[in-house]
């Protein structure tokens, strides 16, 4: 097996490790998960017999208005609330019947969050809020410390791993963000408009940074967005619409 990533350069030991867990199979599926809440006047469907399977290495684009239950869908993709039927499948597991501390356990090592908001911790240094999910689970400070330079590094940002937040441009941030996303190397990332604080020139190259990752670590990523232009360089778009999914590329 050839250790050069898609751009022919030497790949890192946080490449490396992500292509060791991959396969070409579906790493996260939902089959028919529909989301209702009650309310004074009745039920609300927000999601109605939902299918979706995120497989290794393909970035699918999440759109749809505002309101049409895009952040429901990635709760529940992301084991984050339950659906009210239906099933998640996380690399085979079947997850309707997980205990909280088993959902806990898959959120931590196998699935990625990024938000539009980069929810840094102020007081911590860039290095730092990276290594932090890494200790958490149990990597020792030298590991995180060697695998969170690796990251930043992949984003450019070697230069930045002592500043803090505060001392972070918004794109910056927002690129701690992502890579602290996976710094455990998971097998899904879920990203809800993870550049839509940004502006279109900041957003764009976020975005770039973003697809870098996700094509060197052969991650499965479903990514919320209302821009249109990043939906379409894609690999996949599938729209939410009064309730329903349909793929449209």
């Amino acid at each position: 097996m050839s250790d050069s990533g898609p751009d022919g350069k030497p790949m890192s030991d946080i490449e490396r490790i992500a292509r060791g867990g991959t396969t070409s199979d579906a790493v996260l599926e939902l089959r028919g998960v529909s989301r209702s809440f009650k309310e004074a006047g009745g039920v609300l469907t927000v999601l109605h017999d939902i299918d979706l399977s995120l497989k290794a290495g393909e970035v699918t684009a999440l759109v749809g208005p505002s309101g049409a239950g895009k952040s429901t869908l990635l709760h529940i993709a992301g084991l984050l609330e339950p659906p009210s039927t239906g099933e998640v499948i996380f690399q085979g597991e079947y997850c309707s019947q997980a205990s909280e501390a088993e959902c806990t356990r898959i959120r931590r090592d196998g699935i990625g969050f990024v938000y539009q908001f980069h929810h840094l911790l102020p007081e911590f240094s860039a290095l730092e809020n990276v290594m932090m999910p890494q200790l958490i689970s149990g990597l020792s400070k030298s590991e995180a410390r060697d695998r969170a330079r690796q990251l930043l590094e992949l984003v450019g940002l070697e230069n930045r791993e002592t500043h803090r937040p505060a001392k972070l441009s918004g794109g910056e941030q927002q690129r701690v963000a992502i890579v602290r996303s996976i710094a455990n190397v998971p097998a899904v990332l879920l990203a809800d408009e993870p550049t839509g604080n940004l502006d279109p020139q900041t957003a764009d190259e976020v975005f770039k940074q973003l697809r870098r990752i996700i094509s060197a670590t052969g991650i499965a990523a479903l990514i919320a967005t209302h821009n249109l232009e990043i939906a379409r360089s894609m690999d996949r778009i599938v729209e939410l619409r009064d309730g329903t999914l349909k793929s449209i590329k």
